[in-house]
């Protein structure tokens, strides 16, 4: 068999997207009523503590474990269930008052349909996604979306592919839609990734990054350059933080300050440091969440970032350099 050339794999490629993202085209407009009735089914469903039961054959199946992934990670619980395990017990699962997705491209799975009239003895809500909403399966739903396309991307029109991606995109819509519905926030979101990057930075809030006191530096305005130099050393700091009346910020010396002045004065070591200090520094409120002191360091690239209470008070002293050990950059 010749192997593809490079032109021809890219070509390939390309064609596989286009028919892809023509499907995806095709399944935004036929959005409709429909779609709104699953969203309303859903949030009562999750509003009363039930949880949604996603179940699907073969590759339908597949995407329907990223869909519960999905729904589950933005705080509608939910769970897969084989529709054949289903027909031997599984359906214990299964409440009254849950939301059942089922995902079909026919719409005539025979495992799904065999469990439809238990479903419904058991008082479930229908929702299917399928390609055909005349199929048995969506005439049998409390609500059905189209989730019909062309054709597939297989070159030989037979394994699924644009119908997955379709399937996919549309528990995706789904799950974004009753997201914003239910008033659900990025603290929320980070509630169920605790472990992660995310949950850490959505979670934390300033004051929760700080260094202990010893390792900030602290003076007056009236002590001295080389007397600052002296307490960043200590507290191995890149500044020293300038207090002033009432313990409220006054300004700001770093390093790179002193490189700046020393240049200019080879004796502004016996300088004041009310005199060469930043008046206006850059800062945080220690109740900013951990994302916003990110930002700021990350935008004004700088490597310190004084945290302060609603009074101006000196708090502490982010350093970026704490922040790959806390696992947020």
């Amino acid at each position: 068999m010749a192997k593809a050339t490079s032109s021809e794999a890219l070509k390939r490629a390309r064609k596989v997207l286009e028919i892809e993202a023509e499907g995806l085209r095709q399944v935004r407009r036929a959005l409709g009523p429909s779609f709104l009735r699953a969203i309303s089914l859903m949030r009562a469903c999750v509003e009363a503590h039930g949880k949604i039961v996603v179940s699907g054959i073969g590759k339908s199946g597949l995407i329907g474990h990223k869909i519960a992934a999905t729904l589950s990670s933005t705080g509608a619980p939910s769970v897969v269930l084989d529709p054949t395990d289903a027909l031997h017990g599984d359906l214990g699962v299964v409440h009254e008052g849950d939301v059942a997705l089922l995902l079909s491209n026919s719409g005539e799975t025979e495992e799904l349909l065999r469990i439809l009239p238990a479903l419904r003895r058991i008082d479930a809500r229908l929702v299917a996604i399928v390609g055909r909403v005349n199929s048995t399966l969506g005439r049998h739903s409390d609500a059905v979306l189209n989730a019909h396309v062309s054709r597939e991307a297989c070159p030989h029109n037979l394994a699924p592919t644009t119908s997955t991606t379709a399937m996919l995109a549309l528990g995706d819509a789904l799950a974004m839609a009753l997201l914003q519905e239910r008033g659900f926030r990025k603290e929320d979101f980070a509630r169920y990734h605790p472990a992660g990057a995310l949950g850490q930075t959505l979670l934390l809030k300033a004051r929760d990054l700080i260094r202990p006191p010893e390792r900030c530096a602290v003076a007056g305005p009236k002590a001295t350059v080389s007397e600052g130099l002296s307490l960043m050393a200590k507290a191995r700091s890149g500044c020293v933080a300038i207090r002033g009346a009432g313990h409220r910020l006054a300004g700001i010396f770093t390093h790179g300050d002193f490189a700046r002045h020393y240049a200019k004065n080879r004796d502004v070591g016996s300088v004041a440091l009310g005199e060469v200090m930043t008046r206006r520094p850059i800062t945080i409120r220690e109740d900013a969440l951990a994302a916003e002191a990110v930002r700021l360091l990350r935008k004004h690239q700088i490597d310190d970032l004084i945290v302060v209470d609603a009074r101006r008070r000196i708090v502490g002293l982010i350093d970026s350099q704490d922040l790959p050990r806390l696992r947020l950059v």
